[in-house]
């Protein structure tokens, strides 16, 4: 689909991202267990794989009519197959994105940047996390931001984003009980997060 000014996307297209984002997670499932290994509980890429599936077969099933259903379907089926902290952070994400998106058959790249940023918004407000905390935030702010330029943006701001929080001491999240410790590992939420972002962009191609 072209990226030209005044392209919309539908429902479909939201279906594809979370296909993307589903196939994305279950390649990297082994990278971000290991990831989560060196500063969490170790689960992170089973979690979000087993989380992402369930999302993708439940699109097929009963596939939602608008974009923001799409993403509000996604968040809920996440939250209750996702365990730890990763269920309730993505859940909020993709249903504030969607719950901002409305009933709208049709949206704008700018529309979804102002959505997104308002599902961000919401996870900052969940996790009390702010950007430099070495949490998904680092890759979702700057990626939210890009996305009023284009989806590439977007995809290379999350990637910066994610390997930003190498050197980070973690501040909030299982991660933050290591001090110093998580200095040098690069945060699994983070990762998955630009996973997703470049999911979006592979979908609108």
């Amino acid at each position: 689909m072209s990226a030209q000014t005044g392209t919309t996307y539908g429902a479909r297209f939201f279906h594809d991202w979370m296909t993307a984002a589903a196939a994305a997670v279950d390649r990297e499932a082994d990278r971000l267990t290991e990831l989560d290994s060196a500063i969490g509980d170790a689960d992170h890429g089973a979690n979000l794989k087993r989380g992402f599936a369930a999302v993708t077969a439940l699109l097929e099933k009963e596939p939602p009519a608008t974009p923001g259903a799409v993403l509000v379907t996604s968040g809920r089926q996440l939250i209750s197959t996702v365990g730890g902290a990763s269920g309730p952070l993505y859940g909020t994400l993709l249903r504030r994105t969607g719950k901002a998106l409305g009933d709208a058959e049709r949206v704008s790249r700018a529309e979804l940047a102002e959505a997104l940023t308002a599902g961000v918004a919401a996870v900052a407000q969940l996790g009390g996390a702010q950007a430099g905390d070495k949490t998904m935030l680092d890759a979702l702010l700057p990626a939210a931001e890009a996305l009023g330029s284009s989806f590439a943006a977007a995809r290379q701001a999350a990637e910066a984003g994610a390997l930003a929080t190498v050197p980070l001491r973690a501040r909030k999240g299982r991660a933050s009980y290591l001090g110093e410790r998580s200095v040098g590992h690069q945060d699994p939420g983070a990762t998955s997060s630009a996973l997703l972002i470049a999911a979006l962009a592979e979908a609108a191609g």
